[in-house]
């Protein structure tokens, strides 16, 4: 996948209200919605019925999990190609259609929570009955692989729903209302997906606050799906459990895992893909002694090396989840996603950082609490 050129968010310091009304039509201009965002009106057994649209991309960590829990900091992807989509529209009943559930919205199991809870907080804000929609939820970013399903998939619900009220959310009011729905899914979540799943450009991220990261040349990534899920709780409890009793060591690699953070931030804006690999080979070490490695992931890190990549490492929580690979170009990605399928990655996909103009970019900012990611 190719990144387009980048731009900012939109934002400000409040919503503008166009229209919350059932029956009010609103002009033509007002129906188009954002380009981000989509909208307008469709029509269902011939009648004209107001649709609201939204969507947000998937995102990879490039370094940092786990030590941004302790105040380090991290490096987010965007993955553009990876898209969560949400169409909504007022109906007599609530009604939830996805992958992963389809049925009433009062009877959706648990791990929907953090949808349902994204339709709640959106919907209190914006003046629309969240039991009285119907909301069609579609994604190609795999669930529970560290990628940043839950956090585009509730982004895009968010952006649906208030497109639906022709209201227009800054990004910081999105990412409070995705925060919402993340700390169901995570428990305390730091922010980092909230912002993510925004942002058209990499970011840096420390103890709530994102700043974009400049790209000075194209820098090719392959992510490869062991076929495993990981489990955030899990592998955070297991770093906090280790560092009770072991808090000089744990901390010091905290430390090592934010050299190396820093370090590629200043690799990229220098255009060197091969320092940036160096580094993430050096970070799978120290995730793996932390103990959130797993026999599959130190497979398909193993193989990419083989095939070719500058560096690999495991990417998200651990414990299971993906794989990511810096590769010299278009061409290696190939043998490289390549020899990780040979070794048990289910699927792979290929996503290539562009150049950015680093004056003119902004990342969105919201107040965030220090915490989980």
């Amino acid at each position: 996948m190719r990144h387009s050129a980048p731009h900012g968010e939109a934002s400000g310091p409040s919503s503008q209200r166009i229209d919350t009304g059932f029956d009010q039509p609103r002009p033509m201009r007002d129906r188009l919605g954002d380009p981000f965002v989509g909208g307008g009106v469709g029509k269902v057994a011939g009648s004209p019925v107001e649709t609201g649209l939204g969507s947000a991309h998937g995102k990879a960590i490039l370094l940092g999990e786990h030590a941004v829990v302790y105040g380090a900091p991290a490096i987010v992807l965007p993955l553009l190609d990876l898209q969560a989509t949400a169409s909504i529209r007022r109906s007599r009943r609530g009604y939830i259609t996805s992958d992963l559930y389809t049925g009433p919205l009062a009877s959706a199991p648990r791990h929907m929570g953090p949808v349902l809870t994204a339709l709640r907080v959106s919907a209190e804000q914006l003046d629309v009955r969240a039991d009285r929609v119907e909301l069609i939820l579609r994604s190609t970013i795999p669930f529970e692989r560290g990628l940043g399903s839950s956090a585009a998939t509730s982004a895009a619900v968010v952006r649906a729903v208030a497109n639906l009220a022709g209201e227009r959310l800054s990004a910081a009011q999105t990412h409070d209302l995705v925060q919402e729905a993340e700390h169901v899914a995570h428990g305390t979540s730091s922010g980092l997906d909230a912002h993510a799943v925004q942002s058209m450009t990499p970011l840096r991220f420390q103890q709530g606050k994102p700043t974009t990261v400049k790209v000075a040349d194209k820098c090719t990534f392959v992510i490869a799906d062991t076929g495993t899920s990981g489990s955030t709780a899990a592998a955070v409890d297991g770093v906090s459990m280790l560092r009770d009793v072991q808090s000089r060591v744990v901390d010091r690699v905290v430390e090592d895992l934010a050299n190396l953070t820093d370090d590629v931030v200043y690799s990229l804006g220098l255009g060197d893909p091969l320092r940036v690999g160096q580094s993430m080979h050096e970070a799978h070490s120290l995730l793996a002694y932390l103990g959130v490695s797993s026999p599959a992931l130190d497979a398909v890190v193993a193989a990419a090396l083989e095939g070719g990549a500058y560096g690999a490492k495991l990417t998200g929580s651990g414990l299971g989840g993906c794989v990511l690979a810096v590769v010299p170009d278009q061409e290696q990605a190939g043998d490289v996603a390549a020899a990780m399928t040979a070794v048990g990655a289910t699927r792979t996909w290929t996503t290539t950082l562009t150049p950015n103009d680093f004056d003119l970019m902004t990342a969105p900012t919201a107040r965030v609490p220090k915490g989980e990611f």
